[in-house]
């Protein structure tokens, strides 16, 4: 589960370096432009160091380079603000694959209850949608201070605390289960 965290830190990367340093500066095109910079160089020290690079990151450069380079054009930050939106509906749509979970729970889990895996799998796309529809509304308003709560606290509080409840839950029915099993 480390993993998946650190890649989506690296997937926030551009966002939160935008953010810090338009907080620091108060200005878009700085910190636009620090944002793109970082993104491209961080595919660049990726391919130098020679990890294979998958299409979200590509597809997360892309994004930083095209919104960004709207936001230098409009002097706009929602722009750049909307980019963490567009990458949780498209992690949402990966996620809707039947299964994709199997591989990030312990083979107990899997064998134990694979259908409640599946159903966790489908409530992490939800939880991708309703953060990504809950970033759009936040973004749109421009105000990078509740931007910025959202996408700290309520974005990465609410995985957090959907991971724990995933936890538990699945920890709750497992038990339960082998201990019914062992009985019969």
């Amino acid at each position: 589960m480390k993993d998946v965290f650190a890649r989506l830190g690296s997937d926030l990367f551009s966002a939160i370096l935008f953010l810090a340093i338009y907080l620091i500066t108060d200005n878009v095109v700085v910190a636009t432009s620090v944002a793109i910079a970082g993104a491209a160089a961080q595919v660049i020290y990726a391919r130098l160091k020679g990890q294979q690079l998958n299409y979200m990151t590509y597809a997360s450069l892309a994004l930083v380079v095209g919104l960004g380079g709207i936001t230098l054009l409009t002097n706009d930050p929602r722009f750049m603000l909307a980019k963490p939106a567009i990458a949780h509906f498209a992690i949402g749509l990966i996620m809707l694959k039947r299964g994709w979970m199997m591989r990030y729970v312990p083979p107990l889990v899997v064998e134990t209850v694979p259908e409640y895996v599946t159903a966790a799998g489908y409530a992490w796309a939800v939880l991708m949608f309703v953060i990504g529809g809950g970033m759009i509304v936040v973004a749109s308003t421009g105000d990078l201070k509740l931007w910025a709560f959202y996408l700290t606290v309520v974005a990465g509080g609410g995985k957090i605390l959907a991971f724990a409840v995933q936890y538990v839950v699945l920890r709750l029915i497992v038990t339960s289960r082998r201990r019914a099993a062992a009985r019969a």
